[in-house]
């Protein structure tokens, strides 16, 4: 018999998150079981079983508490009792959760609630919002405080989710460690081993654990033949490629700008993702991209790549890396959070941290001796999705007591 099972998630379709939860619904569905997406903003795509309990409204109060309250995720307790009421109508088998922060979800009545519940939980960390006091990044700033207690914060204005007037991390961290510790039975999935060592060092460290990486669609991201070579001019040029949803800081923008100073006019950038302030303010030989118009686009300028750099300074486990993988393009990183685990030695390359002296060495290496394509490929193969979120799969059905 098929299991019924309820994911709740900020985005559903939109986004690295929202991708995720409809691949995992998919999965679901292929294996005969029951899905259904609970989500708070945006969109969900056509055809997908899915419930959308927030609203622009409630969201801009919930940024508002955030911004001057200094409190994320205790606002919006309207929507959730909706949600809740939801969840007892549907009467689902396992509960798995997302991302909850967001400016959708007052998370001190939801886990009241799955506590009552006693259903199976599990839920998948994308970041560490959940167990600090505020931030859902922390290690690229060399902060430690989710240890001791977040109790001097100093980041709270400067990174997501940004409380501009008041810092309350430490209150914060005390109603987030009172609230979503000793549930009854819920599992953490990390999608990264780094993000799993931290976890452990949390206070969620009481939960078991379960690593299963995110995949990749590789009959979208394959090697593509195309013209963009060609239409960009840059036929005789080694390409090196950089893709961010957003190029906030701690995604090395700066970096780049750096790299592109040190490197030859041999070398092109091209970077997708730009603000239109960042596309004003480029110089070089780097050219930037605001976004692509579908993943089939994308696919192509990884396609179209010699090299694809990844100088995030944190990163749970980035699909960029597998996509550009899957299209058959290696990849060079920082040794930074769970960035580096989709790569060995024979798809790509891994530089320290802020190191531009290795990281130049390391692209004029894969530019005198590149990496096989077939390599990449077979590397990617680990990562096609959907034998990835059947791990997903088989852990629900395990909690429910059906096996796998």
């Amino acid at each position: 018999m098929g299991l019924k099972v309820l994911q709740i998630s900020t985005v559903c379709g939109s986004g690295s998150v929202g991708r995720i939860v409809v691949d995992i619904y998919e999965a679901l569905l292929k294996n005969g079981d029951k899905g259904c997406i609970a989500y708070g903003r945006r969109k969900a795509p056509e055809g997908i079983q899915a419930y959308r309990f927030g609203s622009d409204w409630d969201m801009g109060i919930h940024v508002l508490s955030t911004f001057f309250r200094g409190e994320h995720g205790f606002a919006s307790k309207r929507q959730t009792k909706r949600l809740i009421e939801k969840i007892e109508k549907w009467n689902p088998d396992v509960i798995q959760l997302h991302n909850i922060h967001g400016f959708v979800l007052q998370v001190e009545l939801l886990f009241a609630y799955l506590k009552k519940a006693k259903k199976p939980v599990v839920w998948t960390l994308h970041d560490g919002w959940a167990y600090t006091g505020h931030c859902a990044f922390y290690d690229y700033t060399g902060c430690r405080g989710f240890e001791s207690g977040c109790y001097k914060c100093t980041e709270y204005q400067k990174v997501y989710p940004y409380a501009l007037f008041r810092n309350r991390t430490k209150e914060n961290y005390i109603r987030k460690k009172e609230a979503f510790t000793n549930v009854l039975d819920l599992t953490i999935v990390t999608p990264s081993s780094w993000l799993a060592r931290e976890v452990k060092k949390s206070f969620l460290k009481e939960y078991p654990i379960k690593v299963i990486p995110n995949g990749v669609d590789r009959e979208i991201f394959c090697p593509r033949e195309g013209t963009l070579r060609e239409n960009m001019g840059l036929l005789q040029k080694f390409v090196i490629l950089g893709v961010a949803n957003v190029w906030e800081r701690r995604k090395g923008l700066s970096y780049f700008i750096e790299l592109s100073e040190r490197l030859s006019k041999e070398y092109q950038i091209v970077l997708i993702g730009l603000s239109k302030k960042q596309l004003r303010g480029l110089r070089g030989n780097i050219t930037g991209l605001s976004r692509t118009s579908s993943a089939e686009e994308l696919a192509e300028y990884y396609s179209m790549a010699d090299v694809f750099v990844n100088l995030t300074l944190e990163d749970n486990f980035p699909t960029t890396n597998l996509e550009a993988l899957s299209c058959g393009t290696p990849v060079i990183t920082f040794d930074t959070g769970g960035s580096p685990e989709s790569l060995d030695e024979s798809c790509g390359g891994v530089v320290p941290k802020r190191d531009i002296e290795a990281l130049l060495r390391a692209i004029e290496a894969e530019r005198k001796e590149p990496k096989r394509k077939e390599d990449c490929l077979k590397r990617a193969e680990r990562y096609e999705k959907y034998q990835c979120f059947q791990e997903y799969i088989k852990l629900y059905h395990s909690l429910a007591g059906q096996g796998e």
